[in-house]
């Protein structure tokens, strides 16, 4: 894993990258590639922190998070209060890498915040009340839905990233979203910006992954990631071990491609600090 990451050392930002991974559509890979891309980048020296937003919790899996009845998760940050350093759980066998699970209370939140004031600058609070000082990035695992969760996301964080699928529908309701984002930007977090997207599920064996993968470029240009993430068994199969695929099968097509993938976005951060 060292040796295809490169030797030389990756780049930490210069302060704490706050990236919400977001996508209304399902099955797009935003899970998938919130888990793979956090675990390349504490594998290469990274402080990273998971935010699992998604009620399903499929992050927190992945990320091998023990879940119970009794377990403090993100919900009572979101509507109690509870501050995320004390939900914050190490990974393990991840050194660097943490993760504020979710359980199937958060699947309730967006009701319950409803009456509460500020209700879309719940998770920003709390980030501001948490000393980030000690951390390079926070990758948020946004719900596939535009709802207040997201909404909490979007104004909590600095950059989206956005996870294509290279299949027929891909662009098809990601009009909305890039609608959302700026709705939120104009009225609720004028920092926030698209600052990446990342093709998934690309079969090299069609033509139509290549043409959607062309239309993408065409529309985004530069925010585009040159790498592409096939499908890839092994992606599949690690959530069931709970793990990322980093560890579950860091040779596999899937792990080299979410390396370079986090790879991109670690030296994409001096671009950004720059402008």
């Amino acid at each position: 894993m060292e040796v295809r990451g490169h030797e030389d050392p990756w780049p930490r930002p210069k302060s704490c990258r706050v990236i919400s991974v977001a996508n209304q559509k399902g099955g797009v890979g935003k899970t998938t590639t919130t888990v793979n891309i956090a675990a390349a980048l504490a594998m290469h020296g990274q402080r990273v922190l998971v935010v699992d937003l998604d009620p399903q919790g499929n992050a927190s899996t992945a990320l091998g998070m023990e879940r119970d009845n009794q377990t403090r998760s993100i919900y009572h940050c979101l509507v109690e209060d509870e501050e995320i350093r004390k939900l914050a759980q190490p990974v393990p066998d991840i050194p660097n890498l943490w993760c504020a699970p979710a359980t199937i209370d958060l699947a309730g939140a967006e009701i319950e915040l409803v009456s509460l004031v500020a209700r879309e600058a719940r998770l920003k609070r709390a980030f501001a009340a948490y000393d980030t000082s000690d951390l390079d990035y926070i990758l948020i695992d946004c719900p596939p839905s535009l709802g207040l969760l997201t909404v909490n996301a979007m104004v909590a964080c600095d950059e989206v990233m956005i996870p294509i699928q290279c299949e027929y529908y891909a662009l098809e309701g990601l009009g909305q979203l890039l609608r959302n984002v700026e709705l939120v930007k104009s009225h609720l977090n004028t920092g926030l910006s698209i600052t990446t997207i990342l093709l998934t599920m690309y079969d090299g064996r069609t033509r139509l992954a290549q043409q959607v993968a062309d239309e993408v470029r065409s529309h985004f240009g530069e925010l585009v990631l040159d790498t592409l993430v096939p499908r890839s068994v092994r992606v599949s199969e690690a959530p069931s071990y709970a793990q990322s695929v980093m560890t579950y099968d860091p040779t596999s097509t899937g792990a080299v491609a979410y390396l370079e993938a986090a790879r991109e976005i670690a030296f994409r951060a001096e671009g950004l600090n720059a402008g």
